[in-house]
């Protein structure tokens, strides 16, 4: 069953959710995001949709399920799902509670995700179970800090940033690990807050 606390959230958000993700920060991160997805391939797994501000960056030609919690993102999505060159199904889903079949995907990929899931590991558990045995889980994430003094900062600033949005001071990596996966490889983008994670389920 859904989140409807979440979802509610999310909802409200919907029509402004491009101003509040701003132009800038989505040309900063342009590159890599593309880095992330041009390694997408088979049945790929997309969460969480949102207004579509990752489509133009996927590779054309590629099958892909898209999930999102929120009916009201996914119809701002609409015209950027339209536009996709290639196969793309959304779906209005709970990573908490998905249908899928296990070892359903070849791939999952993430974008800015985990730092709003309500109950990040078992979430990345859901995508475990779903992902086949070494299926790859590539993520473009922004998590918490290791150094002073920003970890201290992000932990104020989730206060208040988790009752309109994300958690900031999330611990991606560390939850990638207790969820099952095999980390292969962490890079830092900006500072160790913005960051790729790429891992794989193992057989």
């Amino acid at each position: 069953m859904a989140d409807l606390v979440t979802q509610a959230k999310w909802d409200r958000l919907a029509p402004r959710f491009d101003t509040m993700a701003s132009k800038g920060a989505e040309e900063r991160w342009r590159p890599f995001k593309r880095e992330v997805f041009r390694e997408m391939d088979g049945k790929i797994l997309f969460l969480a949709l949102g207004t579509g501000l990752d489509l133009p960056f996927f590779p054309t030609g590629k099958d892909i399920t898209a999930i999102d919690i929120s009916p009201k993102m996914i119809e701002q999505a609409q015209e950027r799902l339209d536009a996709y060159d290639g196969t793309i199904k959304a779906h209005v889903m709970d990573v908490h509670d998905m249908p899928f079949e296990p070892d359903s995907f070849d791939q999952i990929v993430t974008s800015c995700t985990f730092c709003s899931v309500p109950n990040p590991i078992e979430g990345l558990k859901a995508l475990h179970r779903v992902l086949k045995p070494g299926g790859r889980l590539m993520m473009f994430e922004h998590t918490g800090s290791r150094f002073y003094p920003f970890r201290p900062m992000m932990n104020l600033m989730t206060v208040l940033s988790r009752m309109i949005g994300p958690d900031m001071n999330r611990p991606t990596v560390q939850n990638v690990r207790a969820a099952g996966f095999r980390i292969t490889e962490v890079n830092n983008v900006f500072l160790d807050v913005v960051k790729t994670i790429k891992a794989y389920k193992p057989d």
